[in-house]
């Protein structure tokens, strides 16, 4: 485990909910959803404190131990990700069946301030007067842009993406500290904007993701893996993102940690599972960074956006912690005491079986909508 360095604490705001995939009409499989649960796998490796506020119905059929708040007037946010066997297999029709009641500015903890807040609703839970609570309660607010500009057919509650600019959010773009955007996603961004308000961070799955702050823009190298299954992977980014940030590192080298534990999720079914010497390879790197920049005076707190000259050595670190051999699977694999209890069904795309308990609508929407 990479120890807690301080009192940095964390708070993440999303609701969980339950996924359905479905493949030329049949149900393949059922199982928690909400960037909360990969969210909480990162966090927990790193034992950053955190706080989760979400909200589900009497209904909520999973065991988890960061426990929601259960609505009574309505049921838990249910996704349809309906597949077809005539077209690729990321190429899907998403649809928001049910969507429980959102979170409030008065679900909020009133009585602490957390140094990083997490904005990660999925179904339209997150309301602006949400966020600008957030705002005010966290020192550092990261937002993943779905929150923002997801809209949902009020007939059959087809999810489509609206422009940043029509989402009703605009008027706090310049008091978040990141806004991440996969590259499906960036071009309802305007990216080139909305850097100049705050940080922007793009991810491109095997391309790894670009820093845009300002007149600076840093590409940022990817960890080459066997993709198993993509879900959950910006999740488990921006969770490594934060962790970086805790432990001081440049905005660079954070992103590149984040890069890390994405690659990590997607190579895995479902919620990811850390193998210990993996985690003991990043927690002694962590260490000794931490040590090295304890040693140099900072002039102040502010964000490092400058790549640092040894972040090309960084990089390699993590590459050879994720190459170790690792454990046999009864002594490796830890089960977070965090981490929701889900339900993994047996299916098959194209005739091959996977097994499934993440959550389907974290993928890329493929929006058939013009970008405005």
């Amino acid at each position: 485990m990479i120890e807690n360095r301080g009192p940095a604490s964390c708070l993440v705001v999303g609701n969980y909910c339950h996924d359905v995939l479905m493949k030329d009409g049949v149900v393949l499989a059922e199982s928690l959803g909400g960037a909360a649960a990969f969210i909480s796998a990162v966090l927990d490796g790193a034992a950053l404190p955190s706080t989760f506020v979400s909200k589900v119905g009497p209904d909520f059929a999973y065991a988890v131990t960061r426990s929601p708040f259960v609505s009574l007037s309505s049921k838990t946010t249910v996704f349809h990700a309906h597949f077809s066997s005539q077209v690729q297999r990321h190429d899907r029709v998403l649809k928001r069946v049910r969507s429980c009641e959102p979170i409030t500015p008065l679900d909020l903890p009133d009585s602490r301030r957390f140094e990083f807040g997490l904005a990660v609703g999925v179904a339209g839970e997150i309301l602006p007067e949400t966020l600008e609570k957030m705002l005010d309660i966290c020192d550092t607010v990261f937002v993943d842009v779905q929150a923002l500009i997801r809209a949902f057919d009020p007939i059959d509650g087809t999810v489509s993406l609206v422009h940043l600019r029509d989402s009703g959010f605009g008027h706090l773009i310049g008091r978040i500290g990141f806004l991440k955007a996969s590259s499906d996603e960036a071009p309802y961004v305007g990216v080139e904007a909305v850097r100049k308000e705050c940080c922007v961070v793009v991810t491109n799955g095997e391309d790894g993701c670009t820093v845009y702050n300002r007149n600076v823009e840093h590409q940022i190298a990817p960890f080459p893996t066997v993709q198993v299954d993509p879900t959950g992977a910006g999740d488990s980014f921006l969770g490594g993102l934060v962790v970086g940030l805790v432990e001081g590192m440049t905005v660079p080298d954070a992103a590149l940690l984040g890069n890390f534990f994405g690659s990590l999720t997607v190579g895995q079914l479902g919620l990811p599972k850390f193998d210990l010497r993996v985690l003991q390879a990043v927690k002694d790197e962590l260490q000794r960074r931490r040590l090295k920049l304890l040693s140099h005076e900072k002039p102040d707190d502010r964000l490092v956006f400058v790549k640092p000259v040894d972040h090309e050595d960084f990089r390699m670190t993590l590459v050879r912690a994720r190459n170790l051999p690792t454990l046999p699977v009864r002594e490796c694999q830890q089960e977070l005491a965090s981490s929701p209890r889900v339900v993994e069904n047996h299916i098959s795309f194209n005739g091959q079986p996977r097994l499934i308990s993440s959550n389907a609508c974290e993928e890329p929407i493929m929006s058939g909508d013009l970008i405005p």
